[in-house]
């Protein structure tokens, strides 16, 4: 594991998907900010780079039941859909009517953090809605033809503005904008914290909250970190071979 402290973050967790288990527990941005080296990220979170690795190695003892960047990308994004985006269409409407039953019974003394997290949550559940629109018509449609072009010995398909790093792009815009969104309510809320008065309701609701972000942070990890650079090395491998 020692070799490990040399990549980034993104490119451990994409080898290594437990690593995503510990990032998450030390509040470590392996998804938007997937670029950083490891080194950078234990510096900026005062964590000792052995002791996470240590903790990544043991969880790496647990077998995952896929290899994302082996199986067929057509396979990635059905998970995609399946798991992320399904996950979303539930918790987004559901998320929303919490924080209105909470914003009514402790708007009056919480409206500080409830009232600013009530929009950035709404802005990210309108993005995010059409963030999974594209991706299902555009820009998943396309990886999974030009994997199907690849297996026939094709041409890879028509790309919007020639590549599929164009509409990779607008994603990868999107991501970081769903990524300072989380940040803000995480801000606003103090990290989450329930005020003392604060009922059953108002636990839940931020529990929901913190489910959500974990399971965006995975979402944007396995197209950021996995299916992305898969997809871009498959265009580019193409083209050599047909031109």
């Amino acid at each position: 594991m020692a070799s490990a402290t040399g990549k980034t973050l993104g490119a451990l967790a994409a080898e290594n998907p437990r690593a995503i288990r510990v990032f998450e527990k030390y509040q470590i941005d392996f998804c938007c900010g997937g670029g950083r080296p490891v080194e950078q990220a234990c510096r900026e979170r005062g964590i000792s780079i052995d002791q996470l690795l240590a903790e990544i190695q043991e969880a790496a003892l647990i077998k995952e039941e896929r290899d994302w960047q082996r199986d067929p990308l057509s396979e990635l994004t059905g998970y995609i859909i399946a798991r992320h985006h399904g996950y979303l269409r539930k918790e987004l409407p559901e998320i929303s009517g919490m924080i209105e039953k909470v914003i009514a019974a402790h708007g009056l003394n919480h409206g500080d953090s409830l009232l600013p997290l009530r929009r950035t949550f709404a802005d990210l559940a309108a993005e995010l809605s059409n963030h999974m629109m594209k991706e299902e018509r555009v820009l998943f449609p396309l990886i999974e033809q030009m994997e199907r072009a690849a297996g026939l010995g094709a041409a890879p398909p028509p790309a919007p503005g020639g590549s599929v790093n164009n509409p990779i792009r607008m994603m990868q815009h999107e991501h970081d904008d769903a990524a300072a969104a989380l940040g803000q309510m995480r801000r606003v809320t103090s990290d989450y914290a329930v005020p003392e008065d604060g009922c059953a309701t108002y636990h839940a609701l931020f529990q929901r909250l913190q489910e959500l972000e974990a399971d965006l942070h995975e979402h944007i990890h396995l197209e950021n970190n996995v299916l992305f650079p898969r997809a871009t090395q498959l265009e580019q491998a193409r083209l050599r071979e047909t031109n």
